[in-house]
């Protein structure tokens, strides 16, 4: 296109290169025996023919396992479990027999209640009858001077 624009005409560049470094060895891991002491060293001759040569390792000793108790733990647990269980489901039953004894009581008393009160109201409505059934009113000549009543 524009050969003298300065986007098309070459430059040259510097190149950086980067070449990994090399890593240290790693240290040989520390042989653990008694100083003053050389291990033993065993050598094993494998099935095809092969010596493996090296330092004999002694073998880790198991920790002492704690005797088992003669009942499991989980057997207690589960045996306290069942004995609480019984000691609330008694509770209950005797809760439950007091909740119902309790609104048997409270039924009793709202039906005598109603009883002895309807019984009083039928009595101040049928009461005895005086005359001949209506409502006796004596009126008298009133005579009211000056905002006073004089019956």
């Amino acid at each position: 296109m524009f050969p003298e624009h300065p986007r098309h005409t070459p430059t040259a560049r510097a190149v950086e290169v980067h070449y990994p470094a090399p890593m240290p060895p790693a240290p040989a891991p520390l042989a653990t025996h008694q100083p003053g002491t050389v291990p033993t060293v065993a050598s094993i001759v494998l099935p095809n023919g092969q010596i493996v040569t090296g330092y004999a390792i002694e073998p880790s000793k198991p920790e002492p396992v704690a005797a088992k108790p003669a009942v499991s733990r989980t057997a207690v647990n589960v045996t306290l479990g069942g004995i609480g269980f019984a000691a609330v489901c008694g509770g209950l039953l005797v809760l439950t027999t007091f909740i119902a004894a309790m609104a048997a009581l409270i039924h009793q008393i709202i039906i005598l209640a109603a009883v002895i009160f309807g019984g009083w109201i039928a009595a101040q409505v049928r009461g005895p009858r005086h005359g001949n059934g209506g409502t006796a009113v004596n009126i008298r000549k009133a005579v009211i001077k000056r905002n006073k009543f004089y019956g």
